[in-house]
Parts: structure tokens; C-alpha cells; sequence
């Protein structure tokens, strides 16, 4: 199998995943959560749920644990914010930790 024929079955069990978080429509939210938090577990996204954001220190190792900190973050927020609705994005601010981000839809 090559490079590429993974690369594609990859994006596609990627999107089948996220396609499978039901949308948050306003009475679902602990439906919608379990099924993010188990999504993101399964993509190995979930990070930055499961713990603090590392702090900056001199050592290389540890801004590779930041790196890889942030970019659960971002990719945690964006994919929760693809299965909320557009009506209740707007009331949701940008923000910079998914924690703070599930709190502010709780």
C-alpha cells in the first residue's frame, strides 16, 4: 500500500470521526460532549482536555510538550466548533484554552 493510498484512508477515517459528533443544537450538550471527548481520545487530540498547558522553560523537551500542547488545543477547538451551530457560535468567545471553551457552552 502506498504513501498515498494511507494518506487518503487516514483523511477519510479523520473525517468519519468528526462526522460522527452530533451537532450541538442546545439540549443535547452531554450527548455532544461524550461523543467529542471520546472522538478526540480516539484521534489522539484530547491533550489539552486532559491536562494544564506546560510552561515555558529552557529546556528544548519541553517546548516539543508545548508544541504539542497548543496544537491540541487548536485542534480541539476546531473541531468542536464545526459540529455547534452557527447561531450559537456567535455568542462564544475565541477562546484561547478548549477547558475554558467547554465551560463557556456548558
Amino acid at each position: 500500500m502506498g504513501t498515498l493510498t494511507v494518506s487518503v484512508a487516514s483523511a477519510a477515517n479523520v473525517s468519519a470521526q468528526v462526522n460522527s459528533i452530533p451537532m450541538l443544537n442546545g439540549t443535547n450538550f452531554k450527548v455532544w460532549k461524550k461523543a467529542v471527548e471520546i472522538v478526540l481520545d480516539c484521534m489522539d487530540l484530547d491533550l489539552a482536555l486532559r491536562t494544564k498547558r506546560p510552561t515555558s522553560t529552557p529546556e528544548a523537551s519541553n517546548e516539543v510538550n508545548i508544541e504539542k500542547w497548543d496544537r491540541s488545543n487548536r485542534m480541539c477547538i476546531m473541531i468542536m466548533k464545526r459540529s455547534i451551530l452557527e447561531a450559537f457560535q456567535g455568542s462564544l468567545s475565541e477562546g484561547e484554552n478548549v477547558k475554558k471553551f467547554i465551560d463557556e457552552i456548558e
